[in-house]
């Protein structure tokens, strides 16, 4: 928490104080200058800010690169227009995106930097939701779904008032989520308090007795005395998120990789790619740090080479 904090005020200095500045930069006396602009994923966005805070302080600022919350599909939006370098991302690039940013000129790497289990999350109040199942999850989260009383969700709940959280349609958690629990992205009810800042769903479920909701492992992990973590039977039994379980896709169908996506002409950029070089060298560490579960090394090693040879990315459909 004292690292993502200090990198968040390092980044609201560059924005206050450098936000004007040339994303150009380049060398001076051997030392590489200039910004980095990185927006997207809230789920990513702890990973990257250690990085960048990590970075910023081993290069003594002459690279000030400053890191948004605006959503997987919002982040995607600006990448694509040319606005930002990189963009993180809680699921890979769509086609439309890959065509977006194409008729913009700009082409996507791929980078997966962690694993990553989607968390389902109620009130430390609550103590009869041990688990549920993909189809209890199913029928609560479906489009047009009544289920508004925990009593409704299996018999024996209490007859309280159910009240979800979850992320906004911008967000690769969200796009994630729906199609692993309903089978088609995006299908969703849409009457649950929606945010694509995962703190505010935190926020949310700890203030409510009644709340259930989901976000990614790492934000409950920074905030488990405030709610308790909810099982998932895909089956084959109750199963909760841990380090062990995402690693071994046990924890299913919740568990999945998440990206950094970098533009190819950005990498032409010293500053960028410094830091992107930098991010796959240190992020074994660093992601564990922030509560997530880093990619066997030969991953982080395979993404140093596509970055050099300047891969570009895959896309779903």
């Amino acid at each position: 928490m004292f690292r993502i904090t200090t990198a968040a005020i390092l980044s609201a200095t560059v924005v206050a104080c450098g936000g004007d500045a040339s994303r150009n930069g380049g060398e001076v006396d051997g030392a590489v200058t200039g910004a980095v602009q990185v927006d997207g994923s809230s789920t990513v966005y702890p990973i990257t800010e250690a990085v960048a805070e990590e970075y910023m302080l081993a290069n003594d600022g002459a690279v000030r690169v400053t890191v948004g919350i605006s959503g997987t599909g919002g982040g995607f939006k600006r990448f694509c227009a040319g606005e930002t370098d990189i963009n993180d991302a809680s699921r890979a690039i769509t086609a439309t995106e890959v065509e977006a940013c194409a008729a913009a000129g700009v082409e996507p790497l791929e980078l997966p930097v962690a694993y990553d289990g989607l968390s389902v999350v109620v009130n430390p109040a609550n103590d009869w939701a041990e688990c549920l199942t993909v189809a209890e999850l199913r029928a609560i989260w479906e489009p047009g779904s009544a289920v508004t009383r925990w009593s409704q969700v299996r018999a024996g709940f209490p007859d309280s008032q159910l009240r979800l959280y979850g992320p906004g349609t911008d967000s690769g958690t969200f796009d994630y989520f729906t199609e692993a629990i309903m089978g088609e992205e995006d299908a969703s009810r849409s009457d649950y308090t929606a945010s694509e800042d995962d703190n505010v769903l935190v926020q949310g479920v700890a203030g409510d007795e009644s709340a259930l909701g989901y976000f990614g492992y790492a934000y409950f992990e920074e905030n488990a005395d405030r709610m308790k973590l909810v099982g998932v039977d895909n089956g084959d039994g109750c199963v909760l998120p841990t380090p062990e379980t995402v690693n071994s896709g046990e924890y299913a169908p919740l568990s999945r990789s998440v990206f950094i996506y970098v533009a190819a002409s950005a990498l032409e950029r010293p500053a960028v790619a410094d830091f992107v070089r930098y991010y796959m060298e240190n992020a074994p560490e660093l992601v564990r740090e922030v509560g997530y579960v880093p990619l066997p090394m030969d991953q982080y090693e395979d993404n140093l080479g596509r970055l050099e040879a300047g891969s570009p990315a895959g896309a779903t459909d």
